[in-house]
């Protein structure tokens, strides 16, 4: 049977309207502490669309000390979050069925703040000292094993009062973040000796559940696409609009924090990688040989169980941008 020509305009109109009626798919995503730079390329997809583009309704939870990241993907309260390479490396080899995907950071911008007078100019130079850090952390470790120095650790509380307090101190911190808060508290600029230096490569990450990446690959690409995007504008275009969202996310946030620490993500190149070709084009992506070696490492010094993680059951590039 013909269709009479009004009902063949309500066919199509119908068709049209069920192409743009489809709902967004949500995907909520956990920070590992509060909205700061170091997030800037999610909240710039966020603030600019990027995801509303590619089909979905993302909602970001910040965290903080006391955030649950690992165990809000396990039970699938967020279906993607930013954590440490390492310590999610950890949590696969206990069975937990968790997969890297992405790179926030080509290396982990965690090291060890040293006053700026200091005697300690390279990492042999910390034999016998004391340091206010997370005594599980794995960097530790590496530095007793690869030059031979005993430290003494004392628990820190994410505060840098101690640091300022003494002269011979010297804390775990991250080198987007401390640096700016003691030079505020009247501090001289500290030095940095990085976990790059020191040969301990590690990424931040982000992560998803087996689970959800086996079923919704689509919209793990399609969130990728989105957070690559983010990042490239964040860090070569105007970054406004991300500084807004986390200032409303994050009230201590403020115009100058926020330049400073988006400049050290750019100058250290943390975000597109410090290896042969820098650049844009590295945003989010993973090294398999790099993933090899870390475990490796972390293997001699015990933190691994032989053979128990490899990168092919840990980590993928099949949701990253061709």
């Amino acid at each position: 049977m013909k269709l009479t020509l009004p009902a063949a305009f309500g066919v199509m109109a119908a068709s049209l309207l069920g192409a743009t009626d489809q709902k967004p798919f949500k995907l909520t995503v956990q920070l590992d502490w509060v909205a700061e730079p170091e997030h800037g390329g999610f909240y710039q997809a966020q603030a600019r669309g990027f995801f509303r583009d590619e089909g979905l309704e993302v909602t970001i939870v910040p965290g903080g000390p006391g955030a649950h990241v690992k165990e809000s993907i396990a039970t699938d309260r967020a279906q993607i979050a930013q954590a440490d390479n390492v310590g999610t490396l950890q949590q696969q080899a206990e069975g937990l069925p968790f997969l890297q995907f992405a790179a926030v950071f080509q290396d982990d911008p965690a090291g060890i703040l040293v006053h700026a007078d200091s005697p300690v100019k390279r990492f042999e130079d910390l034999d016998g000292r004391t340091i206010i850090a997370r005594p599980e952390w794995p960097f530790l470790q590496y530095l007793q094993k690869k030059y031979g120095v005993k430290m003494n650790v004392v628990a820190q509380n994410f505060s840098v009062a101690a640091f300022l307090g003494t002269r011979d101190a010297l804390q775990q911190g991250y080198f987007i973040a401390e640096p700016y808060h003691i030079t505020k508290a009247g501090g001289k600029t500290p030095r940095f000796l990085s976990t790059w230096d020191a040969g301990f490569r590690a990424y931040a990450v982000l992560m998803t559940n087996k689970r959800f990446a086996r079923e919704h690959p689509n919209e793990l690409r399609a969130f990728t696409r989105a957070y690559v995007r983010g990042w490239r504008e964040y860090l070569e275009g105007n970054p406004a609009p991300a500084h807004a969202a986390m200032k409303k996310a994050n009230p201590e946030n403020t115009d100058e924090f926020m330049a400073f620490s988006r400049q050290k993500i750019i100058e250290e190149k943390l975000v597109t990688g410090r290896d042969a070709q820098p650049g844009a084009d590295n945003i989010g992506r993973l090294d398999p040989a790099r993933f090899a070696r870390l475990i490796a490492q972390l293997e001699e010094l015990g933190l691994l169980p032989k053979g128990k993680v490899t990168p092919a059951n840990a980590m993928t590039t099949e949701f990253l941008p061709k």
